[in-house]
């Protein structure tokens, strides 16, 4: 009688994890390419284990979402691994950049699946007196004041600072287009948010709380440290 609820408990983990791992495995994305080379366009997220091959005159520049290595290569065969990249044959310049993306991804994940607001309270029936008490502590930084929102086909993601009042944006707004159809991207409209600054973004019925990083800059800064990416990637 006992073993028919383990047998469901782990089938149903099981099933969790199987449908969760090729998101999981996307581990960096595409900020730039230079050239053609097969299979790989311009905000492509890559998964661990794929091969770029790269003419002598192509580049492109990879963004590692959760080891923050941000590489520039040129020409050669470039196999993507789990934290950086293998070159072979081509040159690659590398460094480490501020970001949060692999926390602020596990963030949307558990709320997603929770199907309900993180912060009910931030946002109450009495807003006044809600921004009086504590606010929660922000769940992960982002490193550039113009973030890059993925935003799912027909929906729209609202971004408010609630550490001060007087700061929404509402993405898009009428007339404005997504990069590739998915990407709103606040530097190519000229916009920003404020540095050490607290916002909500609130997709759908779920809500996020993060912190603008103080000595972030405006404009576009590395990809991995502006990336808010509040679904599983396309």
């Amino acid at each position: 009688m006992k073993s028919a609820p383990a047998a469901s408990a782990a089938a149903l983990i099981w099933a969790m994890l199987t449908i969760e791992a090729p998101a999981q495995n996307l581990v960096a994305m595409i900020e730039d390419v230079q050239g053609t080379p097969p299979g790989v366009e311009f905000m492509d997220y890559v998964e661990a284990g794929k091969v770029i091959q790269l003419g002598a005159k192509d580049r492109i520049v990879l963004g590692y979402l959760k080891s923050c290595w941000r590489e520039t290569i040129t020409g050669g065969k470039v196999t993507v691994g789990a934290e950086w990249s293998n070159v072979e044959g081509g040159r690659v310049n590398r460094m480490q950049i501020a970001c949060d993306a692999g926390k602020m991804q596990l963030t949307f994940e558990l709320a997603s699946k929770s199907g309900a607001k993180v912060f009910r309270d931030v946002n109450s029936a009495a807003p006044q007196q809600s921004r009086l008490a504590p606010l929660p502590k922000p769940q992960f930084t982002i490193y550039g004041l113009s973030p890059v929102v993925e935003i799912k086909q027909g929906s729209t993601v609202v971004i408010e600072r609630v550490d001060k009042a007087g700061e929404l944006h509402q993405v898009p707004s009428a007339g404005e287009k997504l990069t590739r159809g998915a990407f709103y991207d606040f530097a190519d409209n000229k916009k920003a948010l404020v540095p050490s600054g607290v916002y909500m973004a609130t997709v759908g019925n779920a809500q996020f709380l993060f912190k603008v990083d103080p000595d972030a800059k405006p404009g576009k800064t590395p990809l991995a440290g502006r990336l808010l990416r509040p679904q599983p990637p396309r």
